[in-house]
């Protein structure tokens, strides 16, 4: 008798942008992005049971688990791309905020198809789980993959770098998100004064030059974003001892890279007063995965 996993638990991270320029418009009316991407230490916790239907539950969370969400339609991307007579029972406890940036929503599409792959024993490469994700999304090929990436075009093209020099990220999300195309119009229409130097980013993180990463850090689409509060956010982690701070993806979340753990909890406690949803996290070196047994309880 073979033995048939009946549950698999998905760890996947949340996401921050380094660097982010818009370098134009694609042929086909996408913006020609080019980044440098990091995942953190901040998971969404996926859990998947055997079913014979496909449900999604998200407790505790407004995000509706319909049809539309980025979970739901990975899984069914994965049958589709399989064949498999399946289905599946989807539990998502949200760690990541939402409208934020971060790629929450990529996060749940790779782990769902992480945690299929695995529970069904599908033996999919990443090559073609990355395939299936680019149908979902765009960062969810980055989400699959995670780690420190230069990511270009519409989020197509990723080229692995080795791993961010050691640091801590204080994040801090406004009580409002951002809509990402929204943000994208804007932009359109005023255009920005920043465009970060991905490449001299990419050749800070080969030689492990924290200071030059953080020199060469810029989102150019923070000016037309609509987030109101980055640059009193910004002030005050610079205040608080950070390198550098700045937006992430098209917002609301913003950051701060700190040296030191010490000072990044402590620029965290500070920012909390006024804005209560702060996360202290570490660059993560991977993307979804299936998780140790300690997680599964």
């Amino acid at each position: 008798m073979v033995y048939q996993k009946q549950l698999v638990v998905v760890l996947a991270p949340a996401k921050l942008n380094l660097s982010l320029d818009v370098a134009g418009l694609l042929p086909n009316g996408y913006h020609d992005l080019d980044m440098v991407m990091q995942t953190i230490d901040l998971y969404e916790r996926i859990t998947l049971r055997r079913s014979a239907d496909l449900t999604l539950r998200l407790p505790g969370s407004f995000v509706p688990p319909n049809d539309k969400n980025t979970a739901y339609k990975a899984a069914v991307a994965f049958f589709h791309y399989t064949g498999l007579l399946a289905g599946v029972d989807i539990t998502i406890q949200k760690h990541v905020p939402v409208r934020a940036g971060m790629a929450g929503g990529s996060a749940d599409a790779a782990g769902v198809l992480v945690g299929l792959n695995e529970l069904y024993n599908a033996q999919l490469s990443m090559s073609e789980l990355c395939a299936i994700g680019a149908g979902i999304g765009a960062d969810v090929p980055f989400a699959l993959m995670g780690g420190t990436c230069r990511v270009k075009g519409v989020g197509d093209l990723i080229k692995p770098l080795p791993p961010c020099p050691d640091c801590w990220f204080t994040v801090v999300m406004p009580d409002y998100g951002v809509s990402t195309p929204e943000a994208f119009a804007a932009y359109d229409k005023v255009g920005s004064s920043t465009h970060p130097d991905c490449e001299a980013q990419e050749k800070a993180i080969r030689t492990g030059d924290l200071d030059a990463v953080c020199a060469a850090a810029g989102n150019a689409l923070e000016e037309c974003s609509g987030a109101k509060d980055n640059e009193a956010i910004k002030a005050l982690l610079r205040a608080h001892g950070a390198v550098t701070a700045l937006m992430t993806g098209s917002g609301a979340a913003v950051f701060g890279i700190f040296e030191q753990e010490a000072d990044a909890r402590k620029a965290a406690e500070a920012l909390k007063t006024r804005w209560p949803q702060v996360y202290v996290a570490q660059p993560d070196k991977g993307g979804a995965r299936v998780a140790a047994p300690k997680w599964i309880l």
